[in-house]
């Protein structure tokens, strides 16, 4: 398996990215996976080589470049941490990760293990919003977008992430947990209801006993059988998408 660091070139500075990809011979299908709100750490390095040992060039790109180089130690995890990782995650907004993006891309082309075919993409948590955005600010690239107890995927925003469902060409897969006090009780309804008016093929799926966070295993609330049954419709869902 190949890896590297680089930092990709945007219009507000230089974005750190870890890559991973096969060893046989590219190019290979793109995935972009986007971090949770603790951001990068070697658990998310981790996910990103399991994506690669499935047959794709994995990017996953540090969407806290802007703040300096952040790292946080999660088994040291108390309230400070967590106003800081809060903080962090507050700093972003859909239009700057769609801008980034956009550089992503770019970097993303000029990279011989990394196909210009149709691209996968995942999010966690935070990112839930940020893949669903690029799905509507890039439809013709992303063609399976993965979401992982996703939140404000759907606000009361203008730039709520599903308003976008006109714009989406891609297939989708979106998975909850039962119990998340960070999704609220309308969020699956209106996302079903846009994705269904736009005739946009999807799967939500609400995992029974999971608490919000489920599919790290480095949290108390990991659940083993759910983790493994979303990578499993996720690898599927890229198989069958992006071959």
């Amino acid at each position: 398996m190949g890896e590297k660091e680089s930092l990709i070139k945007t219009s507000e500075g230089e974005m750190y990215a870890f890559s991973a990809w096969p060893a046989e011979n590219g190019p290979h299908p793109v995935v972009i996976m986007y971090m949770d709100a603790p951001g990068i750490r070697e658990e998310l390095k981790n996910f990103a080589r399991r994506f690669a040992s499935m047959g794709y060039y994995t990017l996953l790109p540090d969407l806290y470049y802007r703040l300096g180089d952040i790292r946080f130690n999660l088994k040291n995890r108390n309230d400070k941490m967590g106003e800081m990782i809060f903080a962090a995650w507050h700093s972003l907004s859909n239009d700057l990760v769609a801008n980034d993006t956009s550089a992503m891309l770019d970097f993303l082309s000029d990279d011989p293990n990394a196909s210009d075919g149709p691209m996968g993409c995942v999010g966690y948590c935070m990112s839930g919003a940020f893949v669903v955005t690029v799905a509507g600010s890039f439809p013709d690239r992303f063609s399976a977008i993965a979401s992982l107890y996703g939140v404000w995927i759907v606000t009361d925003k203008d730039d709520s992430p599903h308003l976008l469902a006109d714009k989406f060409k891609g297939e989708f897969y979106l998975a909850f947990a039962e119990h998340d006090q960070w999704v609220g009780d309308n969020v699956i309804p209106d996302l079903q209801n846009a994705l269904t008016k736009n005739e946009i093929k999807h799967e939500i799926e609400t995992f029974p006993g999971t608490e919000h966070g489920y599919s790290f295993p480095e949290r108390d609330v990991y659940n083993e059988g759910a983790a493994e049954a979303t990578w499993k419709k996720i690898e599927n869902l890229y198989a069958r998408v992006l071959g």
